[in-house]
């Protein structure tokens, strides 16, 4: 667990079954001047492409990561799951997501 927090875990390979959530400290927004989805974070800005958004706006802690696959899956013809995994696993070693716990 992180220091502060309750419910969550660090994850070196995400499962089917765990449950993203944005930290605390980080949230997703629209950036008018970029016309682009943001994550705002202390002292920094990360500019996403829309399926980033897309993956982070599921990202609850109530939808798994299978969840949000299919999700992806009702919007566009073709999810790689694994891709989704790896964006979200880089996304945990950042500290920028959380796995709550089921």
């Amino acid at each position: 667990m992180y220091p502060g927090t309750t419910g969550t875990r660090p994850a070196t390979e995400l499962s089917t079954s765990d449950r993203p959530r944005l930290a605390r400290h980080v949230r997703l927004s629209f950036c008018r001047t970029r016309q682009r989805p943001i994550l705002q974070l202390p002292e920094t800005v990360v500019v996403l492409n829309r399926s980033g958004a897309d993956i982070l706006e599921l990202c609850d802690g109530r939808h798994t990561v299978a969840e949000i696959v299919a999700g992806l899956g009702a919007r566009y013809q073709t999810v790689p799951g694994d891709e989704v995994r790896r964006f979200l696993t880089r996304l945990v070693a950042r500290h920028w997501v959380e796995l709550a716990d089921g």
